[in-house]
């Protein structure tokens, strides 16, 4: 059957469901979010003269659930106005509407019982081919389904989002027994093509794969913490960055998610399984159970392990239940772990040293490991599903056996052996065979030890096309310090930034001169883009402050100036141009984009010409090319004013604004109509590729130089007004006034009547003297020295 979703039912209209049908939106598909009838009215319902028969009554958890969506911090919707593609009703005015929609999705509470009722409930009006699926964490998917036609089972899964739905990127597929093969295929193809994630299929075993080896850890470290007489601040020092895992570490993800969510996660595990010693794990700490009375839950209760007292955050003492000030612990293991480059030389660092918080991250670690070795077959049957699993899942860098290889597999499971440790049978087995590690790569190909004792290659799609691996392979161009000109297939060239964080600096202006001129001999096209963490934060500010320092003025008039010619190299360019930003594309990063023919954008794209929180404007060609951009459908109209289109771009410079979504950046002007969207970051690059095809296939050819009107003089006073009247308002400081006043003589073209025509290079000389002149400022300067040091701007 040729399997489609066009409509959606969600449900269940709490914080998952609503976020269910949120980034459903943000991907175009239209949803019913559906939730129970009131039995009674609100007070605020009461005073608004509102009956139970009232719609707005009828359907208030729907609607509030919507509302919510709106409200979030941070945003579930891509733009607000994608909510418009959620319809709000309640399941039993709205029944029947399961009968003409695609995709079916239960988001209930966890309870078996409830869930069985409504899918008996649901197949009354449910016709076939209709996929039906159920959100649930960890209750069985062939239980719920139990006294269902065998029709309706082939068509029934579970799809384990985890929350935020719009940001964790792992969607867990869980068929039951009579799933029919080729709807698993399908929903797995749409959850990685369609709705962006990163799709792992389960076994139907209690809390599937991440939430069954993460609540294990998670109950682990806490019995680890209180064996080794540690306290909750050592705890999530140890268990942060050190050993692979989110900023967040323990206890604040703790906070994050929800206490008694947590609890009823494990309890869940202690209920349904067997092992006295596995069983014993999940018991939930007595301290535990007294924070869910107390109703001391994390951030939804604003208490949890830490609260925040005015400016001081308190950190609870499990002992006594009482709250001390947060202090930070001191290890020296920790310390010399923070200094290595590598997660894997951090964990190696960590838990082979001999503190107190080295034998804590062995503890965890040693138990974490061997449990998920135990139960490879029981709850996913391969080591690639799980490794994925708890990355996308848990945020984790290393999954469990690629963290085993990097600690090295003799060696800990020696160590574990001298501990008294029992090691899995078919690890033994493969130690014993030779085999030194869990994963082995040759040329740029992965591959991973099966429960068959043998290596079997990863499968890579078509659409992920892996940088690092064709590196392996030799397929390197081009290459200096800040990036490298890769060989990505069919005649297309790739730009990758590689230098720490992927700030630009000169190596970096060099590589793409040279790639300019490669990709115009010998290439059909070429593509910007990188799979770091972001895409490019911006120009090398510490070696821009150190010139400025050392009054190094020629110098840094020669930097800027070199880099506004190599982009003006790139705009011109005689092959197709097409740039691949993702996540923090901020300043000089969105500059390098801006001469491309197209930008292929991530939909978790955060772009922004942020130069004023260091003191500055855009000196790369960010004022001119964000300016042509909102004037370039009505520049050639002379009737047209154009003062309105320069005023937003003077507003979204000069206040910094960042997009938080692509779909944003469309809005806000950095992207264009005619740029795309990427949902999944997998198929990024991938996707930049078949634009820059197409657009050689299109014979394509360079675009000719045009000329630009601007407002000249009264449009720079129109700019300095409302400037003016935001610093005497209290909202802008005097030096903002001054960084504003340069945007605004840039984008009006300086002292020139209003409809002036002038050239880029007339622009560019413009924001090259006006950056020029603020580096010199040394307010500016304090917002640079702020920036580097705190790692956020300074209002000064």
């Amino acid at each position: 059957m040729d399997y489609k979703i066009k409509k959606v039912a969600v449900i269940g209209a709490g914080v998952m469901g609503s976020g269910i049908a949120a980034h459903l939106a943000n991907v175009g598909i239209p949803s019913y979010l559906l939730d129970i009838v009131p039995k009674e009215l609100t007070e605020e319902e009461t005073r608004r003269g509102l009956a139970l028969d009232d719609p707005l009554v009828r359907n208030r958890f729907a609607i509030r659930g919507k509302e919510q969506l709106l409200k979030s911090k941070p945003a579930l919707l891509y733009v607000p106005e994608n909510a418009d593609l959620i319809t709000p009703g309640n399941v039993e005015d709205h029944f029947n509407v399961l009968s003409e929609v695609d995709w079916i999705i239960e988001v209930v509470v966890e309870n078996l019982a409830v869930k069985q009722q409504l899918f008996e409930k649901i197949e009354q009006v449910w016709k076939p081919g209709i996929l039906v699926s159920s959100n649930t964490s960890g209750v069985s998917i062939n239980r719920m389904s139990e006294g269902r036609s065998s029709e309706f089972r082939q068509h029934f899964l579970g799809t384990h989002f985890f929350n935020p739905v719009r940001y964790m990127k792992l969607l867990e597929v869980i068929p039951c027994s009579e799933t029919k093969p080729e709807l698993v295929n399908f929903m797995v193809d749409f959850g990685q093509r369609v709705l962006g994630k990163g799709v792992v299929v389960c076994k139907d075993t209690v809390n599937f794969i991440a939430n069954r080896i993460g609540t294990y850890g998670l109950m682990v470290t806490v019995q680890e913490m209180v064996k080794n007489g540690l306290s909750i601040d050592d705890i999530d020092a140890i268990t942060g960055p050190a050993m692979g895992r989110p900023k967040s570490a323990t206890f604040r993800t703790l906070d994050i998610v929800g206490l008694d969510t947590f609890v009823h996660v494990a309890n869940n595990v202690y209920d349904n399984v067997t092992d006295p010693q596995e069983k014993e794990t999940f018991v939930v700490p007595q301290f535990m159970k007294e924070m869910v009375q107390r109703g001391w839950l994390g951030e939804k209760t604003k208490q949890g392990f830490y609260k925040k007292e005015g400016k001081d955050i308190l950190v609870l003492d499990y002992n006594t239940l009482e709250y001390r000030p947060k202090e930070k612990p001191k290890f020296s293991s920790l310390e010399t772990a923070k200094m290595q480059g590598s997660t894997r030389d951090k964990l190696r660092s960590l838990v082979y040293g001999q503190d107190a918080a080295s034998l804590f991250a062995w503890g965890v670690l040693k138990r974490v490991l061997l449990y998920t070795a135990e139960r490879v077959e029981e709850i996913a049957g391969d080591i690639v599903s799980i490794d994925n699993a708890m990355k996308w899942g848990f945020n984790w860098q290393q999954g469990p056996f690629e963290t085993w290889d990097a600690i090295g597999l003799e060696k800990s499971v020696s160590r574990m052996k001298e501990e008294g440790e029992a090691i899995p049978a078919w690890v033994e087995e493969m130690i014993a065979s030779g085999r030194t590690s869990f994963y082995a790569k040759d040329s740029g190909v992965k591959s991973f030890y099966t429960m068959k004792g043998e290596y079997k290659g990863i499968e890579q799609k078509k659409e992920i096309i892996d940088l690092k691996a064709l590196k392996e392979q030799g397929k390197v161009i081009k290459s200096n310090s800040g990036a490298s000109l890769i060989d990505i297939g069919d005649g297309i060239a790739c730009l990758e930034f590689h230098s720490p964080n992927q700030a630009i600096g000169t190596d970096i202006t060099m590589m793409i001169n040279q790639a300019c001129d490669e990709v115009s001999q010998n290439w059909r096209g070429l593509v910007i883009g990188n799979q770091a963490k972001n895409f490019c934060v911006g120009a090398n500010l510490m070696m821009l402050l150190m010139e400025i320092q050392d009054e190094n003025w020629d110098d840094v008039n020669w930097t800027v100036k070199q880099f506004q010619d190599t982009l003006m190299k790139l705009k011109y360019l005689d092959k197709p141009v097409v740039a691949a930003p993702h996540t923090m594309t901020l300043g000089g990063g969105i500059e390098v984009c801006f001469p491309a023919d197209r930008i292929q954008a991530a939909a978790e794209s955060y772009i922004g010409l942020v130069e004023v929180g260091v003191g500055l404007l855009p000196g790369g060609g960010g004022n001119k090319e964000l300016l042509i951009r909102n004037i370039e459908a009505v520049q050639d109209q002379k009737d047209v004013d154009l003062q309105p289109f320069v005023n937003k771009t003077f507003e979204t410079i000069a206040m910094a604004k960042v997009s938080t979504s692509g779909p944003e950046a469309k809005k806000l002007g950095h992207l264009r109509r005619e740029d795309g969207i990427t949902v999944n970051n997998d198929y990024l690059i991938h996707d930049a590729k078949q634009v820059a095809l197409a657009l050689a296939d299109a014979g394509y050819k360079a675009p000719r130089k045009k000329k630009i009107r601007v407002v000249g003089e009264p449009g720079y006073a129109v700019m300095k007004l409302g400037a003016w009247t935001m610093r005497e308002s209290g909202y802008i400081s005097d030096h903002d006034l001054k960084i504003a006043d340069k945007i605004a003589f840039v984008l009006a073209g300086g002292r020139v009547p209003a409809n002036t025509w002038v050239t880029e290079e007339y622009l560019l000389d413009l924001e090259r003297e006006a950056f020029l002149s603020l580096c010199g400022e040394p307010k500016s300067q304090e917002r640079m020295q702020y920036m580097l040091s705190k790692g956020k701007p300074l209002r000064n």
